[in-house]
């Protein structure tokens, strides 16, 4: 039989560890996991988690090592879940009009893993402190683990690094233009016409040079093109490959011009929306924290 302390320690790990994956599960226009079904593979790892994290400390203490070992078979587990998002993802992603792009998967899936550990840490340290204290002290722990998880959510966004405004959108011959910055050659009479008047274009410029190095990256490009088409919707089908949205990058400036066609022509949304386009671990540099980047800058 279980002592008492220990099933109230474990109750309580378990409750705030699920309750508190629950709350990272972030429910927006991405639309994922926010379907039922994913929603209850999240919540069930969480809850293997949970468990895992909150018998930890009472088994130390009740000096049954054995089941701190599946701490171990948790990580392993838990980067099999990453593994199963980004397939998932990919394929996925093969019927967007506009991808995701690799890099955008690969933060998505990092993020799943990593929330799993958050969980697992959180039941550890609310069930070590019910177990050695009371509930009150547990249901502590547990409000400021839930701070940490809100900021741990939170994350850069494209407007916090750029100055995102209006471009002109215009031709000169067949070229495509956004102010000075060019696109793409469109010889087409009927595409031009559409484009003159549908498309909207933005000049998205950097406040530093870590802003730049960060917007040059591709994968981060390709997020601001998804999730603005996900957000204005797109004129575009499959087999119109034409009105794909573009981000194409100033050479000299370090600015990044960006046109698309939407379906809801409203210049002041699209603005914010690019600036709400998350900023990708993966494509953040910081070129001025180096001696060398910082001196080339000045």
């Amino acid at each position: 039989m279980f002592a008492a302390p220990f099933l109230e320690a474990m109750l309580t790990g378990v409750v705030t560890g699920v309750l508190i994956r629950y709350y990272m599960l972030k429910r927006d226009y991405r639309q994922y996991p926010s379907y039922p079904h994913g929603t209850t593979i999240h919540l069930a790892m969480a809850f293997i988690a949970a468990v895992i994290g909150s018998v930890a400390v009472p088994a130390l203490m009740e000096k049954e090592f054995t089941a701190v070992t599946f701490l171990a078979l948790a990580a392993t587990q838990f980067r099999e879940v990453r593994d199963m998002e980004r397939m998932m993802l990919k394929n996925l992603d093969r019927a967007n009009l506009v991808s995701r792009g690799v890099e955008y998967i690969e933060g998505i899936a990092r993020v799943f893993e990593a929330r799993n550990y958050l969980v697992m840490f959180t039941s550890l340290l609310v069930g070590g402190a019910t177990y050695w204290g009371n509930v009150f002290y547990g249901l502590l722990v547990a409000f400021i683990a839930f701070l940490i998880s809100r900021r741990l959510m939170g994350g850069k966004i494209v407007g916090e690094i750029a100055r995102v405004r209006q471009g002109k959108v215009h031709f000169k011959g067949p070229n495509l233009f956004v102010e000075d910055i060019h696109f793409m050659n469109l010889g087409m009479e009927s595409v031009k016409e559409k484009y003159l008047e549908r498309a909207l274009g933005v000049i998205i410029e950097p406040l530093d040079d870590n802003a730049r190095a960060t917007l040059a990256n591709i994968g981060q490009r390709m997020a601001i093109a998804h999730d603005v088409a996900t957000l204005l919707g797109l004129y575009k089908d499959v087999d119109t490959a034409e009105f794909t949205p573009i981000l194409r990058r100033d050479l000299d400036t370090g600015r990044i011009g960006m046109i698309i066609v939407p379906i809801e022509r409203d210049i002041e949304f699209l603005i914010e929306a690019v600036k709400r386009v998350p900023v990708l671990e993966s494509a953040y540099r910081a070129p001025l924290k180096t001696n060398i980047g910082s001196k080339a800058s000045d």
